[in-house]
C-alpha cells in the first residue's frame, strides 16, 4: 500500500506509456485549470504530503469537525437527499401506477428488493469516494485499458439519456395538466425549463432544493392520505411486499422495469463524486465516520423515497380495482400513464387534483434533471478527464432525449409516451451490470480500499443481489426475444436473420459483463484513510491538529455555479 509521493508496487512494473498516462490522470486529480491544487499532493515527505495545502476560509464550506457527535450528521446531509430524488422521479411514478393498475399489490415486493438493493450499493458508491478520494468514473479510467473505458462512457451516457426521457416526457404531462399546453409542445419547452433553473442555482441550490423536496413531498402526502381513504387490504399489501410473485402477461416485463426506475446507473456514479464536497478528518476514525453518517442519510432519504414508491402502487391497485369505480376512471385503469393519473386523487383535493398533481411532477422531473445533469458532469470528467458547462451538458443530454420524446408523443400521444417511460426504464436495468460490477470489483479490492473494504458477508450479498439483476435482465431478453420471432409475421429468411444478429447482440452484451467480473484490479490507489499505526505517527508528528483531506473543489465547482463578485470583475 502507498500513500502520498510513492508510487504502488504494481505500477513501477509498468512501461512509460502507462506511467505517463498515469502521472497525467494524477495532474487532473490534484490540479485545476487554475493552477492551483484542488485535493491533495504529494510533496515526497510522507509527514507533509497529508496535510491541506489550502486554507480555505470560504464560509460556505462544508467542514466536518474532528470531534466525536451525532451532531456531524448535519455535516453529511445532502448528497443522500439528492440522489434519492432519482427514485421518486416521473419514470417510478409511470412504473408504480401500471403495477398497481395491471396486478395490484403482487409486484410491491419488487419495490422492497430494489430499496434495500438501492441502500446497500449507494453506501458502496459513498464508501468508495470517501475512502479514495476518487469517484467510480475516475476509478474506471484508472483501471480499464482505453478501449473498454471508452465503451462504459458511452454507456454510462446512454443511461443518462435514458433516464432524461422520463423526465422530459413528465414534465411534458405537467405542462399539460396545468396549461392545457399538448404533450408534444411540452416536450420541445422542457430544454428551457430546465435551464432557467440551472441559472436559479447561483442564488442558492439548497434552496432550490428544498421547494422541489417540498412540492414532491406534498404529492407524497396526497397520496397518503388518499391511500387512508381507499383504505387497501393490509394482509394483501403486507403479502405483495413479503411474497414475490410474477404473475400475467407483461408482469416480469413491468417488473424490470420498476427495478430499472429504482436502482439507476447514473445514481452510482452520481453519489460516489457527491459525497467529495465535504472536508472531511483524514483517519481512520473520521473516514468510518463519514461512511456511517452516509449510510445513515442515505437509508432515511431511501425509507422515503420507498414510502412513497409503495403509497403510489397501492393507491393505484386500491382505486383501479375497486368494484365501485365509475365507467370513466375504469377506462383510465386500463390505459394509465402520468397525464390520467390525476383522478386518483380526486377524493382528498377534488377539483384541484390535476393542478396539484401536475406542480409536484414537474418539481419531480426538474429535480430530477438537474442531478442528471450533474451525474453526467462527473461521467465525462471522469471517463474523458473532460469538462463542459453546465447549461451546454444539460443541452446535449436533453436534446438526445428530446428526439425520440418528441417521434413517439406525435405518433403516440400521451399513451405512447408513456410507453416509452416504460422502455427507458427497461434500458436503464439493462446498463446496470456495467456500473454496479465495477462499482462491486472495486469496493471489494483491498489495495483500492485497505482497511475499508467489503467485508465478506457485504460482498456476497452484493454479489447475488448483482447476479439476481442479471440474471433477470438475461432471462427477460432472452424469452422476449424468442416470443418476438415466434409471432412475427415474417418470412422464415428474415427471422433467422434477425435471430443470428439478435442473439450476436446477447452475446456480446453476455461477453461484456464477463470481462467485468473476471478482470483483476491492476491498479493501486492513493488512500486518504489511513491506517491506526499510520494516523498515530503523523499525529505525533503534527502535534493535535486536526489532518483533513480538503473537499474536491472541481466536484464542488460543478453543483453550484458562483455569481460574479466586483473582486471578480477587477
Amino acid at each position: 500500500m502507498s500513500y502520498g509521493g510513492e508510487v504502488p508496487l504494481a505500477e513501477s512494473k509498468r512501461g512509460p506509456v502507462r506511467r505517463k498516462r498515469k502521472e497525467t490522470d494524477n495532474m487532473a486529480f490534484t490540479g485545476s485549470g487554475s493552477g492551483q491544487p484542488q485535493f491533495i499532493s504529494s510533496t515526497g515527505n510522507r509527514s507533509f504530503s497529508n496535510a491541506p495545502l489550502i486554507e480555505n476560509s470560504d464560509t460556505n464550506q462544508i467542514v466536518v469537525p474532528d470531534k466525536r457527535s451525532w451532531k456531524n450528521l448535519f455535516a453529511y446531509m445532502g448528497p443522500g437527499f439528492l440522489v434519492s430524488i432519482a427514485y421518486i422521479d416521473p419514470g417510478n411514478f409511470e412504473t408504480d401506477l401500471q403495477a398497481g393498475a395491471q396486478y395490484k399489490y403482487e409486484l410491491l415486493w419488487i419495490i422492497l428488493v430494489a430499496s434495500c438493493a438501492a441502500l446497500v450499493i449507494q453506501s458502496m458508491a459513498a464508501n468508495l469516494g470517501v475512502v479514495t478520494g476518487k469517484h467510480l468514473a475516475e476509478h474506471c479510467r484508472t483501471e480499464y485499458p482505453r478501449v473498454p473505458n471508452f465503451i462504459l462512457w458511452i454507456i454510462a451516457e446512454i443511461a443518462i439519456v435514458a433516464c432524461d426521457i422520463p423526465e422530459v416526457i413528465g414534465t411534458a404531462f405537467a405542462l399539460n395538466m396545468l396549461f392545457n399546453i399538448p404533450v408534444w409542445i411540452g416536450v420541445l419547452l422542457t430544454g428551457l425549463s430546465t435551464l432557467i433553473l440551472l441559472a436559479l442555482q447561483q442564488y442558492g441550490v439548497r434552496k432550490l432544493e428544498f421547494l422541489i423536496a417540498f412540492l414532491v413531498f406534498t404529492i407524497a402526502a396526497c397520496f397518503m392520505a388518499e391511500l387512508g381513504y381507499a383504505n387497501p387490504d393490509a394482509k394483501e399489501v403486507i403479502k405483495g411486499l413479503f411474497v414475490p410473485q410474477l404473475k400475467g402477461n407483461g408482469a416480469t416485463g413491468l417488473a424490470i422495469s420498476l427495478l430499472g426506475a429504482m436502482v439507476m446507473p447514473h445514481n452510482l456514479f452520481l453519489h460516489s463524486a457527491l459525497v467529495l464536497s465535504r472536508k472531511i478528518p483524514r483517519s481512520v476514525r473520521g473516514i468510518n465516520e463519514a461512511c456511517m453518517f452516509y449510510m445513515i442519510e442515505s437509508a432515511f432519504a431511501l425509507m422515503v423515497a420507498f414510502l412513497i414508491n409503495v403509497s403510489v402502487i397501492s393507491v393505484s391497485g386500491a382505486v383501479c380495482n375497486s368494484s365501485n369505480l365509475n365507467a370513466e376512471d375504469r377506462m383510465s385503469c386500463q390505459d394509465l400513464d402520468l397525464n390520467k393519473a390525476s383522478f386518483l386523487l380526486r377524493n382528498v383535493l377534488g377539483k384541484w387534483s390535476s393542478k396539484l398533481f401536475g406542480i409536484a411532477l414537474l418539481a419531480s422531473g426538474q429535480s430530477s434533471t438537474i442531478t442528471g445533469t450533474y451525474a453526467g458532469q462527473y461521467v465525462m470528467q471522469g471517463f474523458l478527464n473532460l469538462r463542459l458547462e453546465p447549461w451546454i451538458r444539460n443541452m446535449l443530454t436533453r436534446c438526445l432525449a428530446i428526439v425520440p420524446s418528441l417521434i413517439v408523443a406525435v405518433i403516440g400521444g400521451s399513451a405512447g409516451a408513456g410507453k416509452l417511460i416504460i422502455i427507458a426504464s427497461m434500458i436503464l436495468s439493462f446498463e446496470l451490470p456495467f456500473a454496479l460490477v465495477p462499482l462491486l470489483k472495486f469496493t471489494s479490492c483491498k489495495t483500492k480500499m485497505g482497511t475499508h473494504v467489503n467485508s465478506t458477508m457485504i460482498s456476497a450479498v452484493t454479489w447475488i443481489i448483482g447476479s439476481l439483476i442479471m440474471a433477470i435482465n438475461i432471462y427477460y431478453l432472452i424469452t422476449g426475444f424468442i416470443k418476438l420471432l415466434l409471432h412475427s409475421h415474417i418470412k422464415i429468411v428474415a427471422k433467422v436473420f434477425l435471430g443470428m444478429l439478435g442473439f450476436s447482440g446477447i452475446a456480446v452484451y453476455l461477453a461484456g459483463i464477463t470481462y467485468l467480473v473476471l478482470r483483476k484490479n491492476t491498479e493501486a490507489t492513493h488512500l486518504l484513510a489511513l491506517t491506526a499505526s499510520e494516523n498515530q505517527q503523523m499525529t505525533n508528528e503534527q502535534g493535535n491538529g486536526s489532518i483533513y483531506s480538503l473537499p474536491r473543489e472541481d466536484i464542488v465547482s460543478m453543483q453550484l455555479p458562483q455569481r460574479s463578485t466586483p473582486a471578480d470583475l477587477d
